[in-house]
This record gives structure tokens, C-alpha cells and sequence, in this order.
């Protein structure tokens, strides 16, 4: 039987009909076995040509400002990566260095018949795909194995806000969100060596100064177990998701932006459990609709990360108010080290610097604070995607990428009361937190 697949989850980036080498799946966004539709995709090609199945993770050096917490994370996870092939006889390679050129060359060296890769929606990797297709001479597939419906079936245009992406994703829903079908086992594999993790991680040019954490399992196993505990624990209080005191959060993002787990596996177990329906629904809104929709910006809008991404009405309104009196200006130095004026501010800081994460609410404030205590929009769109990428597991990711430019330049929001500093981009403040919820204790759980 062969794997079923929905056709319009793949998409041919380069012409050309396979022959009858081995079937490559280059994994990069999506680092899994279970659940993942571009692995499925290799496979079922592999099995029609009688061909052999390789995967191949190409490790960049200095990745986007990663440093050995997420490199550290990922690594872990990809130690699971190759064990769970071994057990289906896929060999699993991991290539150092540079990608391109790294990945070309292991194309030539086992004479591949065609490559399948997964979707990103980042400018790095859609430059890396470009490159890679000009330096083989084989077909490329890519399968979006990182949303429920792909991000090219989603919508054909940059969205202008939840609301008008929500109607589009939930008419594909039926379509798209099904369960998986299993991976096969091969009988047979190309004879690879075992990987040497410890050189890989020896490779590595980083920061070794951010410390990785230990408060979570990397990989597929810790992403399993936490979904469950999720689901069991804290999904049926999901309602107060955005008190930051509530341990109510699924703590999935860093398993879902290292593609350790298929949000589509996540969305599956959450309709079938027996959370309150309210509950069940405003997770779901965030897990499909608000993810998809970070997506969706990233590849309609490759200035994602920088003021010239923001709307119109958010432009302007930030240039009227560019050169307004700011009561304080901060530095980066002096926001990494939370050393600020605002002990709310500086408790979210330091939750992150020493957690790897910040809960989401905050992460609103954060950045809007940001955009407040600097000498301009550009400066706070550099520094709260530096210390967003620096310390968040989760860094480097669509979503953190829109969560700050909604922040700072009212991307997916819309105009609101204009005052000094903001014009009309939304304003947060420590009082109107604290009418949400106990300010004092978090800034004491964070702060001391």
C-alpha cells in the first residue's frame, strides 16, 4: 500500500523526474521521526523506486545568533533522530559546515536520485533552497510538514490580521487534519557511519555563555511526555492562560519550533480529549489559527523582521512620533543585564535569560517597553530580536519574529489612541498588568 499523502502538502521546486539512487530527505525544520510529512513524503518515493531512504541534517556553525542553549537542545533532540531510524533501517547523516555546500556534496558522493526537504518560511532557508537546487542536478520536493494546512493552500497573500486567516484555515481543516499514516521499516540502507556527536557539538562557533536549561526533556520522548501531562494537567485551566502565575501553558513552543513534535499530532490529541470545550478552542486558536498566521507573515513579508515590514499606518504614525522626548533610554547593555527602572520589565528579563522562556503574555510587554526606552523603532526591533533570539529556546522562529512586530509596529493589530513615543501602535502598561494579575508575585518568582 502505498503512503497516503494529500498532494497539496508537496510541492516541486525543481523539474525533473528521479532516478534510481537513494531518496534523501535534507530534515531542517522539522527534526522527527513520528508524524512528519516530508520524512513520509521520502519514504513513499523511496519505496516506488526500490530505492534507498537516507536523511541528512546539514549543522550550520553560527546559526542566526543560536548559541549552545539551542544548539545544545537541538543536538539532544537529534540524538533521538538517529536512534528512532535505526530502528526503521534509515540511516541518519549529519553533515558540519556550511549547508550548501555540505549538502551538494553529499547529493553527489551517494549519487541521490531526487531530495525532499521541509517547508520554511524564513529568508535564510528559502536562500539555502535556492542554492541548494542551483548546485544539484536532481529533482527537489518540499512538503510543509510544519503546519496543519500548508502555508501555500492557506492563503496567497500576506494576511491582514487573525480574523481574515481564520475563515481560510478553518475551510481546509477537514482536508488537512487527519491522522498520520505509519513510517515503514526498509529492509535495506546505504552504509553510513554512526554519528560523532561529540565533534559536532566541538564544531560549533557560539556563545557558550548562555547556559542551557534542565527544566525540559529535548526531542520527540520529552515532547510526548509533556503533551500528555499538558493535557491531563493543565489544559482544562487553559482560561487563565494569561494570568503569567497561572502554570497553565502547554511549554510545547520550543518542542514545536525545533519541529520536535507535529502541531498537527498536538491539535489531534487536544480534540480528543476531555478538556472543557472553551478551553480546547482557545488553544486550538493558538496552536493553528495565531501560528499559521506567523507563517503566513514571514512568507508574504521577507521584511519581516525590520521596521520596512510594519503596515502603512504603523510607519507613519511611529515616524510622527520618532523624534518625541523618551522619560527613559536604555541601551542594550542595560536591558540584557534587566537593569531598568521597572521591576516588571526586569523580572520578564531575567525569566528568560535564566529559563530559556517567557511567558507570552509578557513577551508583549517586553517588547513594547522596548520600543518605549529606545532612541528609535529600529533600534527596538534589533535589540528585542537579539535578546528574543539569544536566550529564547524558542528564538530564530516566525512566531517570535510577528510576536515583535506586533509589539513595536502593529503588525495583524490596527490603530488605536495615539500618545508620545507609540503614536497609534497599542499600549501596555505595568498598572494595566497589574489590573490582570499579581505583579508582585511574579516579579518576586523572577526577581527575588
Amino acid at each position: 500500500m502505498p503512503i497516503p499523502i494529500h498532494s497539496a502538502r508537496l510541492r516541486r521546486l525543481s523539474p525533473g523526474e528521479p532516478t534510481t539512487g537513494p531518496v534523501v530527505y535534507w530534515m531542517s525544520r522539522d527534526q522527527r521521526v513520528s508524524d512528519n510529512w516530508a520524512l513520509l513524503a521520502a519514504a513513499r518515493q523511496a519505496l516506488e523506486t526500490k530505492a534507498s531512504l537516507v536523511v541528512v541534517f546539514c549543522l550550520a556553525p553560527n546559526f542566526l545568533g543560536a548559541t549552545i542553549r539551542q544548539y545544545g537542545f537541538m543536538l539532544k533532540g537529534l540524538v533521538q533522530v538517529e536512534a528512532r531510524l535505526r530502528q526503521r533501517t534509515i540511516p541518519f547523516c549529519l553533515r558540519l559546515g556550511e549547508v550548501v555546500p555540505s549538502l551538494a556534496a553529499f547529493v553527489r558522493e551517494i549519487n541521490a536520485s531526487l531530495l525532499v526537504t521541509d517547508f520554511d518560511p524564513l529568508r535564510i532557508k528559502r536562500r539555502w533552497k535556492d542554492q541548494v537546487i542551483d548546485a544539484v542536478s536532481i529533482p527537489v520536493l518540499e512538503a510543509d510538514a510544519h503546519n496543519i494546512v500548508p502555508c501555500w493552500e492557506a492563503s496567497s497573500k500576506q494576511e491582514y490580521a487573525a480574523r481574515t486567516i481564520r475563515p481560510k484555515i478553518h475551510r481546509r481543516l477537514d482536508e488537512f487534519l487527519t491522522n498520520f499514516p505509519e513510517l515503514p521499516a526498509f529492509a535495506r540502507a546505504l552504509a553510513l557511519p554512526p554519528v560523532d556527536w561529540d565533534a559536532a557539538r566541538q564544531s560549533l562557533r557560539i556563545d557558550h555563555g548562555v547556559t542551557e536549561v534542565d527544566w525540559l526533556e529535548p526531542g520527540e520522548n520529552g515532547a510526548r511526555d509533556l503533551l500528555t501531562r499538558f493535557i491531563a494537567q493543565r489544559l482544562e485551566h487553559y482560561g487563565q492562560r494569561n494570568d503569567p502565575n497561572a502554570p497553565v501553558l502547554s511549554e510545547l513552543s520550543p518542542y514545536l519550533h525545533f519541529g520536535q513534535i507535529s502541531a498537527q499530532r498536538v491539535a489531534l490529541a487536544v480534540m480528543a480529549s476531555n478538556a472543557a470545550a472553551e478551553s480546547r478552542k482557545a488553544f486550538l486558536e493558538e496552536l493553528i489559527v495565531r501560528r499559521e498566521l506567523a507563517d503566513n507573515f514571514c512568507w508574504f513579508n521577507q521584511a519581516y523582521d525590520t521596521v520596512e515590514g510594519f503596515p502603512d499606518w504603523a510607519r507613519k504614525t511611529l515616524d510622527k512620533h520618532r523624534r518625541d522626548p523618551r522619560a527613559y533610554v536604555y541601551d542594550l547593555d542595560d536591558l540584557e543585564a534587566a537593569a531598568t527602572h521597572d521591576p516588571l520589565w526586569n523580572a520578564a528579563q531575567m525569566e528568560m535569560v535564566a529559563a530559556g522562556k517567557m511567558h507570552g503574555y509578557m513577551r508583549m510587554y517586553w517588547a513594547k517597553k522596548i520600543l518605549e526606552w529606545s532612541a528609535s523603532p529600529e533600534e527596538a526591533m534589533a535589540a528585542a530580536i537579539l535578546l528574543n533570539d539569544k536566550y529564547e529556546l524558542d528564538g530564530r522562529d516566525p512566531n517570535g519574529f510577528t510576536g515583535i512586530a506586533w509589539s513595536i509596529g502593529g503588525v495583524h493589530d490596527r490603530p488605536w489612541f495615539e500618545r508620545p513615543v507609540f503614536g497609534q501602535i497599542r499600549y501596555m502598561s505595568a498598572a494595566g498588568c497589574a489590573r490582570k494579575f499579581n505583579v508582585k508575585e511574579y516579579v518576586r518568582r523572577f526577581q527575588g
